[in-house]
């Protein structure tokens, strides 16, 4: 069966580097997959507003795109949001209270994400606060973050980054009835909405455009790319990933991401 739609994550897997990608390339498959009636969607850990603006250069020139963002908190096609899931006040104190309490939170800080904007602690600074504002959309430090006025999908945590899959462990094993907890890439540690990944976001967009299964095609490198790679028979994990992943998942890309790994296995099954 042919494919409809193509979905991939974006940091170590479709961006080469510093959030860039090869635009030119990028749109001449945009343009035959438009012809065979196919869907690109950037599937990140990052907001959709973020994902906007890092593709704003291909939108401006008339390529359509849609977005599953915050892992899989929001979903939009080019043009409308279709599907949010938000944490409730109880569930978000629950896990700042959590975090507080943990040892080995000590010195963490807690990244907000919401409708609105980012929020961290105004106690935020260094490395983990500069890599707050390149990476998340209107960013805003704040004194309490239970006074914060929006509605808020996840929350993130930073740890080393040889630490993410043991937190992830420990925060599904503490609020996996309740919540879902994944590893986002660069020591992030996401906390959602029960049922919130990836592979949840794109059945939105399948819903939406009556797109089946085996028509999906997916690349990630990441714990939270798991749930779709796994999904999905078309599912492909770069060959830069981490071991672990390299051991879920069989299919690979034909290259890495800093060399176009995902365009050029797009460009093999489009035959150009």
């Amino acid at each position: 069966m042919s494919i409809k739609l193509i979905a991939s994550d974006m940091d170590g897997t479709f961006l080469t580097a510093n959030d860039e990608y090869s635009q030119a390339r990028f749109e001449r498959v945009l343009s035959v997959m438009k012809t065979r009636d196919m869907r690109f969607v950037a599937a990140s850990g990052r907001q959709v507003k973020n994902l906007q603006q890092l593709f704003a250069p291909t939108i401006n020139n008339g390529f359509e795109m849609d977005f599953v963002g915050s892992n899989g908190a929001v979903v939009s096609t080019f043009d409308q949001q279709l599907y949010s899931v938000h944490l409730s006040a109880n569930q978000l104190e629950k896990v700042i209270d959590w975090n507080a309490k943990n040892p080995e939170s000590a010195e963490n800080i807690i990244i907000m994400t919401g409708d609105k904007g980012t929020y961290v602690s105004n106690h935020a600074t260094g490395q983990v606060a500069e890599m707050v504002f390149q990476f998340y959309p209107n960013v805003k430090q704040v004194e309490k973050l239970m006074q914060v006025d929006d509605h808020i999908l996840g929350i993130t945590f930073v740890w080393p980054n040889n630490e993410v899959q043991q937190h992830v462990s420990a925060l599904r094993n503490i609020f996996g009835n309740e919540l879902h907890a994944t590893g986002s890439g660069f020591g992030s540690v996401d906390v959602l909405g029960k049922g919130v990944d990836k592979a949840a976001g794109l059945q939105v967009l399948q819903d939406y455009y009556n797109v089946l299964d085996s028509e999906v095609m997916v690349f990630g490198d990441n714990g939270n790319d798991l749930e779709m790679l796994t999904k999905y028979e078309n599912g492909f994990v770069m060959p830069n990933a981490e071991p672990f992943m390299q051991q879920r998942v069989t299919k690979k890309a034909v290259d890495v991401n800093t060399n176009d790994g995902v365009l050029k296995t797009i460009e093999q099954y489009l035959g150009i």
